[in-house]
């Protein structure tokens, strides 16, 4: 597993994008959670399918689009996970052979089934100039719904963030027209959940105190949540494809790194209250500082 900490970003506790350029050979990230975390998309998909996967008729030709980058990425990245011969694409982890040529699926499904990370495709609208979620496989969201969020452009789609329409809105319009396809980019955020399961769709400004959650239990009971983002504009449609990689490390694996206990409780502490809100770590907040410092170089 990749060992993200973007916690120790030395930041205001402001909003920023913070994203940095991608070697289009590091776009995807199997790791030694493959086989399982595509068996829980597998259910996922099987169970709750209208939650995670939507996409509306526009976004055919980009959903194709990503299919056959992935399918020629895949192979050629990572042999020892994927084999293909001709259209028949085979995952040697699930087992499972996909004839990319006649699938009953839609192509954006099946491309969210070949990897870890779930997909976003995003498209112009020409009336406002704005991009707009027109298809997704979304099976680890971080306390969000599709449903909620489907046909919006990217402002509504980020308006229940704390700050973003006075911090972030113009930067992140600016981003969109400006991105190239030759020039893909890549950030990490983070959280703490007190689930460690990879589906979350609901959580977001929690407010009442977790009890339950003390100094004593929180680093077993609490979870840093990292959600590696990849942006990159596809060459063919122009439309721009968003990848979510989600990784869920325990909290207690801090208490063996005092800079890491030190910096995270820093984060938390520069956060405004609102978006203590919004991140949900008000019903543990004093909970897990206390936990953290115990840790902490400060306290070292």
């Amino acid at each position: 597993m990749q060992d993200y900490t973007p916690y120790m970003a030395k930041t205001s506790g402001q909003l920023a994008m913070a994203l940095v350029p991608l070697d289009p050979k590091d776009w995807i990230e199997p790791d030694e959670h493959f086989a399982a975390d595509l068996a829980e998309k597998e259910r996922l998909l099987a169970e709750r399918y209208p939650e995670v996967f939507i996409v509306l008729p526009e976004a055919q030709p980009g959903s194709e689009e990503v299919l056959e980058l992935l399918a020629d990425y895949l192979p050629a990245q990572f042999p020892n996970l994927y084999e293909r011969q001709g259209n028949q694409l085979h995952n040697r982890a699930s087992g499972c052979t996909w004839d990319l040529a006649h699938s009953d699926r839609h192509p954006l499904d099946l491309a969210g089934r070949l990897v870890q990370e779930d997909l976003c495709l995003m498209q112009l609208e020409p009336e406002s100039g704005h991009y707009r979620l027109v298809g997704a496989s979304v099976c680890f969201p971080t306390r969000w719904c599709l449903a909620d969020k489907i046909g919006d452009t990217v402002g509504p789609i980020h308006a229940p963030v704390p700050g973003y329409e006075a911090q972030l809105s113009s930067t992140m319009d600016r981003f969109f027209a400006r991105l190239k396809t030759e020039r893909p980019v890549w950030r990490v955020n983070w959280s703490i959940v007190d689930d460690p399961a990879l589906y979350l769709p609901r959580g977001h400004g929690r407010r009442e105190r977790d009890h339950g959650i003390t100094a004593e239990n929180a680093g077993e009971k609490l979870w840093l949540r990292m959600e590696r983002q990849t942006l990159r504009r596809l060459p063919r449609t122009q439309d721009v494809l968003f990848t979510i990689r989600i990784y869920v490390q325990p909290l207690h694996t801090l208490a063996a790194h005092s800079e890491r206990a030190d910096a995270l409780a820093t984060a938390i502490r520069s956060l405004p209250p609102e978006l203590q809100t919004y991140k949900s770590v008000r019903p543990f907040r004093e909970a897990i500082l206390s936990w953290l410092d115990r840790y902490s170089d400060a306290n070292g």
